[in-house]
């Protein structure tokens, strides 16, 4: 599976998708989401962005598109259930307190705390780490503003389907790449 992005966006900002059978492009209109997200209304979009978990297990064939185009060093935001790379920290590792290298891949507990994480990819690619976040497309936070326009944004097509869920995520997805400054 490849990405396909527009090239009319900006430097940062990709609309990506993989594409259909049907053989649509895979580009996303970021105004026809805009639209739909706009047009639920405020209970609609409360029921939209809603979830019982914060913890969502990355999809393994997404995780390994990544993988290819960046090789992960160390997943900063796993369990022994459901770690994507050989080294990885868990909730009692609290990555938020340890040193990240190498190039970083975070799904982070999708709660409160979210930011915190975000904040922290941040910062470590500004000590020269690369960090690749798999996030809530959450455009509305200060987390979002402050850190996420600051990388590069990949907006992921249609919702995904986390490990371990019959359904589909609630929320759309993003991908943001923190390139370690050198």
């Amino acid at each position: 599976m490849t990405w396909r992005c527009s090239s009319e966006a900006s430097d940062r900002t990709r609309y990506c998708g993989r594409g259909s059978s049907r053989g649509d492009s895979g580009i996303v209109d970021l105004g026809a989401i805009l639209a739909v997200v706009g047009g639920v209304g405020m209970k609609g979009f409360a029921q939209l962005m809603s979830s019982k978990t914060d913890d969502w297990s990355t999809p393994q064939a997404f995780f390994d598109d990544l993988n290819r185009e960046f090789g992960f060093t160390v997943d900063v935001c796993a369990s022994d259930d459901n770690a994507k790379c050989e080294r990885y920290f868990t909730q009692a590792d609290d990555g938020l307190q340890r040193e990240w290298y190498g190039v970083c891949w975070m799904n982070p507990p999708y709660g409160k705390e979210v930011g915190k994480w975000v904040e922290k990819a941040y910062k470590a690619s500004l000590a020269g780490v690369t960090v690749v976040c798999l996030l809530p497309a959450r455009t509305d936070t200060r987390w979002f503003h402050s850190y996420c326009l600051q990388g590069e944004l990949r907006w992921v097509k249609g919702r995904l389907r986390f490990g371990g869920h019959k359904n589909p995520a609630t929320f759309p997805s993003v991908v943001c790449i923190f390139r370690g400054a050198k």
